[in-house]
């Protein structure tokens, strides 16, 4: 676990707490709504295991909160689509990206 110091010289710790079972339901829960929708809710899928995720991060003594919203996603999901579609899948090397760029854009302090 990485320690650093605060201001007050107090020590705080990053870390993840999240267990190998809780991943595995998750996963198995994501991938199953993926499946059963033929991928027409994987933002909510997506949205589903990064709230379990960062749920179970803490980073300098804070811990993190998801806010993004599976109906939020899915305008971008399927603009993502379109526009892989329109440049006969050239615009996908900027999908990931776009995807990272709006789970930070989503991602607070707890407290």
């Amino acid at each position: 676990m990485a320690q650093l110091e605060s201001t007050d010289g107090e020590q705080q710790k990053s870390y993840f707490d999240g267990g190998v079972l809780g991943f595995i339901g998750w996963s198995i829960l994501c991938f199953l709504i993926i499946i059963f929708t033929l991928g027409l809710a994987l933002p909510w899928a997506v949205c589903l295991f990064n709230n379990w995720k960062l749920s179970h991060t803490v980073i300098e003594g804070r811990r993190l909160k998801f806010t993004g919203r599976g109906l939020n996603l899915f305008g971008k999901y399927i603009l993502w689509w379109v526009l892989c579609f329109i440049t006969l899948g050239i615009y996908g090397f900027w999908v990931y990206i776009s995807m990272e760029k709006w789970m930070v854009k989503n991602t607070t302090f707890a407290d």
